[in-house]
């Protein structure tokens, strides 16, 4: 009975390697999407939000720590931008976590998605015409704190408001990538102190686990390919996704 019941787990566990696998490799590279991905996935499966964004945000503590020292290593991060990110970000996902902890915070999903799905297409429009001549971001500290926000309240958005707003004004994709991605570490380690100060240890599920070893496993690959693949290659990558992720998610939220 006991090799029956440990046979079960593996295949259990097994999907859900592959899903932190895959999405680890995508939010490496592109700045986005670990969180939208495997939240969309534990909200199917039936996870209470508020579980769910604990879950998620337990996993990235890993997976960004992993994640940031290999872009750091491979010289993605910009680390002015990062301490203008990281701070405020920091600062609102503390608000978000405690809001999703305490108060039903989808009623401006839709809204919020819809904005994204704008992004993303005008993203795959500059894409198209790249390159545009880049520049220093301007509009860097309100960015962190809304994607912070948007991060803990809705489980996941930090990578699709902040990579991809960095990228409208300008940013090198692959320095945004990679800085969005190291001040991620904090953001998501704040995150999961805070739910689990509201929530005690519920995000410990068997999806985390599976989640957690599949995207430590794929997170030193992401910063590899931000730096080898083309800049006009990574804003096409992060508009398609953003504008999918989004949709289907808008999808989700209004049927």
């Amino acid at each position: 009975m006991s090799s029956y019941l440990s046979i079960e787990t593996i295949e259990a566990i097994l999907p859900f390697i592959a899903i932190g696998f895959a999405a680890q490799m995508v939010d490496g590279a592109l700045g986005m999407a670990f969180g939208v991905i495997s939240n969309s996935l534990l909200l199917f499966l039936g996870v209470p939000p508020a579980a769910a964004s604990a879950g998620v945000h337990t996993v990235e503590t890993f997976t960004t720590a992993v994640s940031g020292i290999s872009h750091a290593v491979h010289r993605n991060v910009n680390w002015k931008l990062f301490f203008r990110l990281m701070i405020p970000g920091v600062i609102g996902g503390i608000l978000g976590a405690y809001v999703l902890s305490n108060i039903d915070a989808s009623t401006a999903k839709p809204f919020i998605l819809v904005y994204l799905t704008g992004i993303g297409l005008y993203l795959l429009f500059r894409a198209v015409r790249y390159p545009p001549r880049e520049k220093e971001p301007k509009i860097v500290e309100p960015l962190g704190l809304i994607g912070g926000f948007l991060d803990a309240a809705g489980g996941g958005g930090w990578g699709p408001v902040v990579t991809s707003n960095l990228l409208v004004q300008g940013a090198s994709p692959r320095m945004t990538v990679g800085t969005v991605n190291t001040a991620e570490f904090f953001l998501t380690a704040t995150i999961s102190a805070t739910f689990i100060s509201q929530l005690g240890l519920a995000a410990f599920t068997l999806a985390t686990i599976g989640l957690l070893i599949g995207g430590v496993i794929a997170a030193p690959f992401g910063a590899i390919l931000a730096k080898r693949v083309p800049a006009k290659t990574l804003m096409f990558s992060v508009g398609v996704i953003l504008t999918l992720t989004s949709l289907f998610n808008l999808y989700r939220a209004v049927t």
